[in-house]
Formats: C-alpha cells, structure tokens, sequence
C-alpha cells in the first residue's frame, strides 16, 4: 500500500518553520520536524518572526529529537542562521496548513541549498503491519535511486523494487506497507542491484519509520550507508 506524499518548494518548506503555539489538533495549528542534510553546511539555527525556535541544529540530525513542534498556522517569516550567530543562510515567508504534520528537509550544498516540506500521514497501519518511507536527500549521492524491502539476507537479483526510480531534491516515496518482521531496506541505483545502502530494521506491529539518504560528512563523497532514521510512530 502506498499514500502519495508531496514535496512543495523551497519557499513553503521554510514556512514549516512557523512560531510555536499552544494546544494540538486545532484547525489554527500545525506540527513540523526538520531535518538538517546540507552535507556541508554549518550547525544552524532557525527564527521565526524574530524568536529562534531550534538551536545548533547539526548536519546529518533533525529536531525535535521526538515529536513535532506545535507552530502557528499561517503566514510567517523565519530566517536560517549559522548557529550562535547573526549570519543569515537563508530566509523565506509562506502559509502552512493547519491540522497538518510535516517533515522539512534541507539538502543540497551550502552555495545552493534546497528545501522541501514532506506531508506526513502517521495513521496507524493495519493491525500487524509496519510503514516505511524513504526521502532522497543526498546531493553528490546516485539519482535516482530504487529501494528493496525485503528479509535480511536477501538476494535481490530477481527481486522488484518497492520504490523505482526515487530522484533526489528531497523527493520522498510513498508509505510502504508490510507485515511486521526484521527487514533489509536496499538502495541501489536504478536498475542495478548493487547496494548502496543496506541496513536492517527490526519494527513492531503499529510502527512507521521515515529513512532520509543523506551525503557522507562534507558532501560531494557520495551517499551515506547509513540513512537517518525518523520515528514516525511509535
């Protein structure tokens, strides 16, 4: 089963940003997690119409380490500064809908750096099944890319991709939904069978888990073995 996710521009993914408020699930509110992936970019930190909200904010790591933040929905202004600093990365404005989760991804090189906003749908899956989502995030790392979801230890010579063809730019698959078990998530080239990224999750019935292909430290070094792991649920 797959759920079609959207990645918007540069512009709307930076609203994600937007200032905290109080409460959850009102029409008024949305939640955002971000995921730092400019492989050579600094520690960041982000502002919100003036009032930083995330601190020294590393590559390769997303906060809230758990959870969203709850922010405002609507139109805000928030600015990307070199962390402890008044050296601004970027800045932008836009609307967020409320009553939406999303992950913001920042990817790219620091000289040209690119955004996305993500929806998220972290409905439960069905009783005994586990969710995946992968997101191409690595900018010097192979595009596209297809990914495998399969037993550990499986040869995937003759085997179908999940996901074909995932392109970079922050692009996300759809939910990939199977029974809970250990399972090997492949990423290889397009139409090559050579792994690029092999790692074993162990999942439990109800549990959702959002992999980001980033650069190795740096970047312009190809991608990383080892994506970072978002909890979505559970």
């Amino acid at each position: 089963m797959y759920r079609l996710l959207k990645a918007l521009p540069l512009t709307l993914a930076l609203a994600a940003l937007a200032i905290f408020a109080a409460g959850c699930g009102s029409t008024n509110q949305s939640q955002v997690r971000v995921v730092h992936a400019i492989p050579d970019g600094p520690a960041v930190d982000i502002n919100v119409n003036g009032t930083k909200v995330i601190t020294n904010l590393q590559f390769n790591t997303f906060q809230p380490a758990s959870g969203y933040l709850k922010v405002k929905a609507g139109g805000d202004t928030i600015a990307v500064l070199d962390t402890g600093t008044t050296t601004q990365i970027f800045s932008s404005t836009a609307t967020l809908n409320g009553s939406t989760q999303y992950t913001v991804v920042a990817a790219g090189f620091l000289a040209n750096p690119s955004a996305a906003l993500i929806t998220d749908n972290n409905a439960a899956p069905a009783s005994g099944n586990i969710e995946f989502r992968v997101i191409h995030a690595s900018p010097s790392g192979t595009t596209p890319v297809d990914v495998y979801i399969v037993p550990p230890g499986t040869d995937i010579t003759n085997v179908m991709p999940q996901v074909s063809g995932l392109g970079s730019t922050s692009q996300a698959s759809g939910y990939i939904s199977l029974a809970a078990a250990t399972c090997a998530v492949i990423v290889t080239a397009n139409g090559n069978k050579t792994p690029i990224v092999n790692q074993n999750y162990t999942l439990v019935s109800g549990q959702i888990r959002s992999l980001v292909l980033v650069d190795n430290q740096g970047g312009g070094n190809g991608m990383s073995t080892i994506p970072v792991e978002l909890s979505d649920l559970n």
